[in-house]
């Protein structure tokens, strides 16, 4: 079984452009040993030279089974996500460590509300969460807001219009272009477009919210003075890759 604190060799097994910037990759670890929703993994690359990059991305799925997935959007002076999205092919080799982090996660036996903050491609650990919520039927009341440039650039957009059928309400935020007949505004979240999708905080929701640093402190900002706990908002920030 992979050890989470030394790195395994993994192999791409499938990959799907989404967006034109963004690819879900299937990689297989062999002795892979699970992980919860909302976890992430290293991915190591070694160039031929010997030169290695090292970037963490979240993992899309959850539970058992020895292939994981990765949804990837190019960071245009990335090191490894380029590669990713562009240039890796079924066949070719990755080193992964992981799963990691204990704190970003969710686990089907706690019964609070969940209210999920989304923005670009903070969308994978926060779709895995909902996957996870719709496979183990358990009710919590579950909500997503998504903050995403376009349609066009939303990743698992197909995937996640059917999250209503599963119980969980989905609200889109289009900060660039929406799509015809938008009754919406246009535009960053605010605290009104926040406050009209999420959970009141006298429901005493877990909040996830996922995304750029930027995104994700003005979110966290604009849930604190609209009431929310501070110890109950979970953040996951990224760069670049």
């Amino acid at each position: 079984m992979v050890n989470p604190r030394t790195w395994a060799v993994a192999q791409v097994a499938d990959v799907t452009k989404v967006t034109p910037n963004a690819r879900v990759l299937g990689i297989d670890v062999p002795g892979w040993p699970g992980n919860l929703p909302g976890q992430h993994v290293d991915v190591r690359l070694t160039a031929e030279d010997g030169y290695q990059a090292v970037r963490s991305y979240s993992l899309g799925t959850s539970g058992q089974g020895e292939r994981i997935e990765l949804a990837v959007d190019a960071h245009p002076e990335g090191e490894v996500s380029p590669y990713l999205v562009h240039d890796a092919q079924p066949g070719d080799h990755v080193e992964i460590l992981g799963p990691l982090g204990g704190y970003f996660v969710w686990r089907d036996e706690d019964a609070s509300a969940v209210q999920l903050i989304a923005g670009g491609s903070g969308i994978v650990p926060l779709r895995a969460i909902a996957r996870a919520r719709a496979a183990a039927g358990t009710g919590q009341p579950f909500r997503l807001l998504y903050s995403v440039k376009s349609p066009e650039d939303a990743i698992y957009r197909d995937d996640l219009m059917m999250l209503g059928e599963q119980g969980i309400d989905l609200t889109w935020a289009f900060t660039q272009h929406a799509p015809a007949g938008w009754p919406g505004v246009v535009g960053r979240l605010n605290a009104e477009t926040i406050a009209a999708a999420v959970f009141p905080a006298t429901d005493s929701p877990t909040v996830y919210v996922c995304g750029p640093t930027a995104f994700v402190e003005v979110v966290s900002r604009r849930l604190v003075e609209l009431g929310h706990d501070p110890a109950r908002i979970k953040t996951e920030r990224f760069g670049g890759g």
